[in-house]
């Protein structure tokens, strides 16, 4: 069985769960670690949508909800994303990422034996310029092949396909 750790941002959607188990024939197995938003990625954040052109996204920074706040959407995200996975047919765990995610996210990579990284993530265009993003950094941590995919949202891909159809 093909064992990948899995880091994400939000919740899987249809898109992304086809994305990851049909990268591999093998049989998957997941380790799902959900990172919780937190305030010091507030600045970045706004930075990135203005960035994308989402200005208004990039306003209501603000208004999401972080630390003690965010545990419980990214529980629920988590939740989520595990039984999507496992409606897909694979095996899935998870848990929500306390603490630096670098350092759990070796923990996990020695104790599963996992045959690599996966990090599923919104684009991050500052971090990514300067190679701070979580997947650049993986790559000199976890001795593993690390990938770095772009999540979607499923209204992202019931917007594409609305305008495949017109």
């Amino acid at each position: 069985m093909f064992t990948s750790v899995l880091m994400i941002e939000q919740p899987l959607s249809a898109a992304d769960v086809e994305f990851v188990t049909t990268l591999h024939d093998d049989s998957m197995s997941f380790v799902v670690l959900m990172r919780p938003r937190g305030n010091e990625d507030r600045l970045l954040r706004a930075i990135d949508d203005v960035a994308l052109g989402e200005l208004e996204q990039a306003v209501h920074e603000a208004d999401e909800p972080e630390g003690e706040e965010a545990l419980r959407p990214a529980a629920l995200a988590l939740e989520h994303s595990l039984r999507r996975l496992r409606d897909a047919g694979c095996e899935a765990v998870g848990q929500i990422i306390d603490g630096h995610p670098l350092d759990l996210l070796r923990s996990v990579v020695e104790q599963t034996h996992a045959d690599e990284v996966i990090v599923l993530t919104a684009p991050h265009l500052v971090e990514e310029f300067f190679h701070r993003d979580w997947a650049s950094r993986a790559r000199h941590k976890v001795g593993v092949p690390v990938l770095k995919l772009y999540a979607h949202n499923d209204a992202d891909v019931n917007q594409a396909e609305t305008a495949d159809e017109g």
